[in-house]
């Protein structure tokens, strides 16, 4: 059977963690961390095997917007779809479900995040393939799960329960970012999962989701995407989208579908063993760059830059493209250095980088953000 299968690209964030390189009109999606081709390029291309370019959509803003279409010269424009206000995952998701099910009800939707990483091409193909499968098969909604490596806090945990043989296993609950004694407790488990944020199911079952768990925000949704392709798009999008719900889809519909026990919430999950990494700081690039042996000297320093000499200094992010760069006796430092602003910080703090950004707006220096 031949699944007609629609990726939903969400582009939308603002990447502060990556500040000085990411800025609102520049964030992480649009950048090239880690080669050539930028963030969400990379996402499609991976996408290519399974889907046309023509049924790739993509969910962002309108700061962000221009640069994305010259980026993704092969998605149609139209389908480059820009929120007028920012509400988290669930209205994007809803109204990407709301406008498929107008083209195709039976249609199967993915909800790729713009800025993943992924180590294993041939083994995330395969388990998409299956999770498309899974989703066309009923009101299958298919999460799927990375193994955890460490007791990580940043991330959300997927619970699982009766295993139902090819590595799918029905889910019992979703936990959002424990503290660190719950995340050693969910490690050592074995049966918990870390939320890759990639989730397959079918247009009708998505939106009939968001019906059900939000039904205040759900029938702006289905105004807006009523809208869609006639003159009127922008103005009814500007005027309902900032009143649907400040929401994660993962709050709004994971969750109180995961209460309906683990029997009847047509909740799956599949192992997403595929080199995933969400890329979420400069550390977790530093240690990227490590696994795929890009820019790593003999002393472990991680270093772009114009020329470089590393005296007892180890274990160091650097980026500094236009300037070559001395470190001298220091370890587990974080420098990004871009034409108008300078980042010291160390790998073990990369994480409080969003903070910079949020006292730059406190005070009102909109040029470097």
């Amino acid at each position: 059977m031949k699944i007609d299968f629609r990726p939903i690209i969400l582009a939308g964030g603002s990447g502060t963690r990556f500040w000085p390189r990411s800025r609102k009109a520049r964030a992480k999606q649009v950048l090239a961390l880690d080669g050539e081709r930028t963030m969400i390029q990379r996402t499609v291309d991976r996408l290519a095997p399974l889907a046309s370019p023509d049924d790739v959509w993509v969910i962002t803003n309108d700061l962000l917007s221009g640069t994305i279409c010259g980026q993704l010269d092969v998605v149609p424009d139209e389908h480059v779809v820009c929120e007028p206000a920012a509400r988290n995952t669930a209205p994007a998701v809803g109204l990407a479900a709301f406008l498929i099910e107008k083209l195709n009800p039976e249609a199967v939707v993915g909800i790729f995040p713009a800025d993943h990483v992924i180590g294993n091409q041939p083994e995330f193909i395969r388990v998409i393939d299956q999770a498309l499968h899974l989703a066309a098969a009923g009101e299958n909604m298919v999460v799927l799960g990375v193994t955890p490596t460490r007791p990580e806090t940043g991330y959300g945990y997927i619970e699982t329960g009766e295993k139902l043989g090819e590595g799918v296993a029905r889910v019992r609950r979703f936990t959002e970012k424990p503290n660190l004694e719950r995340a050693e407790e969910f490690l050592a488990a074995g049966n918990y999962h870390w939320n890759s944020g990639i989730f397959i199911w079918s247009a009708r079952t998505i939106a009939n989701a968001v019906r059900e768990h939000l039904p205040e925000t759900a029938p702006l949704l289905e105004k807006i995407a009523a809208a869609y392709g006639t003159p009127q798009f922008r103005e009814v999008f500007a005027e309902y989208y900032p009143l649907c719900e400040n929401i994660s889809v993962d709050y709004a519909v994971l969750e109180p579908r995961s209460a309906k026990g683990e029997s009847r919430s047509n909740l799956y999950c599949l192992p997403a063993n595929f080199g995933w990494n969400d890329l979420g700081s400069w550390a977790a690039l530093f240690e990227h760059s490590h696994e795929i042996k890009a820019n790593v000297d003999e002393h472990g320093n991680v270093n772009e830059s114009a020329g470089s000499i590393a005296i007892e200094a180890h274990d160091n992010y650097v980026y500094s493209p236009k300037k070559f760069v001395a470190l001298v006796g220091v370890k587990d430092l974080v420098v990004v250095e871009t034409d108008d602003a300078v980042l010291i910080t160390t790998r073990h703090h990369s994480q409080d980088v969003g903070k910079v950004v949020k006292e730059l707006a406190a005070q009102g220096r909109k040029d470097l953000i």
